[in-house]
């Protein structure tokens, strides 16, 4: 069994480390040029280490610190499957949700461990596991649901102010029906902004709004019914995955290999992320791979 580990303070190093790149490169990605090619070096080298380290954004239940140790549903994944890989120790790197993949990109950490949604724009700069979770969207919202909000269209049509996580799905769903969302850097920046009235309503994942809650009972807030977002009236099917460095492909076909072990087991898979509040419905369809999410055909 692979052991965790949290750096408390490393989520400032990161910053620090990406301004001084944009600063000289004017992108990060311009930072990182040189990462081209396939890497046959670094599975082996992590290996020899016995130490992977981790991006995480901080958003419970995929990946989050508790009691000063990181824990969630995708750091319970890793333990076993990079366990399984001879790599036994997993170290955490904390940053916002919109520096999760320049970070990567910047070596700043060896894969990003946060349930990220696969989507084309993303797969242009990173490479993408298999899917992990399947996933839904939903609403937090001043207790009693005021404006009786359903789902982003309906916050559209109330004229309801919304905020949603830098970098995150439900961003591109505000924009794309042409809501001017608040954006927050993390969960717990949203449910402040929806108790402190600064906005009607904050959307997320459904399981993480639902794990806030939860943990949350005294706060003045509900969780609406999850839904799947409708743009241009396409249903948006959301699975999340681990994310590898474009030129790591044996370490992402070596995890994908470890990975399907669980996934196509549902009591395995429910022994690994259940305590975290993921059900049967959050195990990935088979037939919602990767390749179609990237080309935006699912």
């Amino acid at each position: 069994m692979a052991r965790t580990l949290f750096h408390p303070f490393a989520k400032k190093r990161t910053i620090v480390a990406l301004s001084g790149c944009a600063l000289l490169a004017g992108s990060i990605t311009g930072c990182t040029s040189t990462n081209t090619g396939e890497n046959t070096d670094h599975l082996q080298a992590l290996k020899d280490k016995g130490t992977i380290t981790v991006g995480v954004a901080g958003e419970a239940p995929y990946s989050f610190e508790e009691n000063g140790q990181l824990t969630g549903a995708t750091v319970a994944l890793h333990r076993e499957i990079f366990g399984n890989l001879g790599i036994e120790t997993v170290e955490g790197v904390n940053a916002d949700f919109g520096a999760l993949i320049p970070g990567l990109q910047a070596n700043r950490f060896d894969v990003v461990s946060a349930g990220m949604s696969i989507l084309p724009d993303r797969c242009e700069q990173a490479a993408f596991g298999d899917p992990e979770f399947n996933y839904t969207t939903a609403l937090m919202v001043p207790a009693g649901n005021p404006k009786n909000l359903t789902n982003i269209q309906s916050a559209k049509d109330a004229g309801a102010s919304l905020a949603t996580m830098t970098g995150a799905i439900e961003s591109s769903y505000a924009s794309s029906l042409g809501i001017d969302a608040t954006h927050v850097a993390s969960a717990q920046d949203g449910m402040d902004a929806v108790t402190s009235g600064r906005v009607d309503a904050f959307a997320l994942t459904a399981i993480s709004l639902n794990w806030m809650k939860n943990n949350n009972p005294d706060a003045p807030v509900d969780v609406t019914d999850s839904f799947v977002a409708v743009i241009d009236g396409k249903p948006q099917v959301g699975a999340g995955a681990t994310v590898f460095r474009t030129d790591d492909q044996e370490l992402l076909e070596a995890y994908n290999e470890e990975l399907a072990k669980i996934t196509s087991d549902p009591e395995k898979y429910l022994s690994i992320v259940g305590q975290f509040g993921f059900t049967e419905a959050e195990l990935p369809d088979p037939s919602l791979t990767t390749e179609a999410l990237c080309e935006g055909t699912a």
